[in-house]
């Protein structure tokens, strides 16, 4: 018997990503972890956040602390589905490596429901929002709320998991779009990042990712509202 499911290629920032690369690994981990919650979890009740237990930093959101505002009650309807409600729900603390050695931190927090996945994540670099989408391909600069943002779509790995044989198999999935957002007007450094994609591979709504970021973004520690 084999299982389906799609992870998102890219790791939290899209800007440190195309300065470090190299994310193949941790999407394979994240959509496998996901894989075994769904397995876990009853189909009847909204799946709750878990996150590891790795200790945060001082003045900056925790994974979990991502995964609690993204997990709110009306994110089915938000994203179109109201039928639907959470089948995993969990966060993670981890960081970005440069080959200059730099470390940043970049907690992120994914919740899946039957019809969307929806990964938020926070990067702690110095690198400003304005500008990126020269980076990213075909991105189109936006204001979300007062704060500069780029909307842009990746590629998601689609995860063929044999139950019988305990193998995974990887190939090109469908499309995600993304919206990097600064954390501030001023755009100082740093952003948070939200991306939706769906597991039918279907390329998903912009309208239910701007719906989720406009009410998600403004509850998140460290987000200033334009003003």
């Amino acid at each position: 018997m084999a299982e389906a499911v799609a992870a998102s290629e890219k790791s939290p920032n899209a800007w440190a990503q195309a300065i470090a690369a190299a994310v193949m690994i941790s999407a394979l981990g994240g959509g496998l972890l996901a894989f075994q919650k769904a397995s876990a979890h009853s189909a009847d009740e909204p799946a709750t956040c878990s996150a590891d237990k790795k200790d945060k930093p001082s003045k900056r959101v925790s994974g979990a602390e991502l995964c609690t505002a993204l997990n709110r009650a009306d994110l089915p309807t938000l994203l179109g589905t109201p039928r639907e409600h959470a089948v995993t729900a969990d966060g993670s603390q981890s960081s970005l490596k440069l080959a200059s050695g730099t470390e940043i931190a970049t907690p992120e927090a994914t919740v899946t429901l039957a019809t969307y996945s929806v990964k938020l994540s926070r990067s702690y670099d110095d690198l400003p929002v304005a500008g990126t989408a020269d980076l990213l391909g075909d991105a189109e600069t936006k204001t979300v709320l007062g704060h500069p943002a780029v909307l842009y779509s990746d590629r998601t790995i689609a995860l063929s998991f044999n139950l019988g044989g305990g193998k995974v198999d990887t190939g090109p999935g469908g499309i995600a779009r993304s919206l990097l957002v600064a954390p501030d007007a001023k755009d100082g450094g740093g952003s948070f990042e939200m991306a939706i994609w769906r597991q039918d591979s279907v390329i998903p709504d912009d309208a239910a990712l701007l719906r989720v970021a406009e009410k998600v973004l403004p509850t998140l520690p460290g987000w200033r509202a334009a003003g």
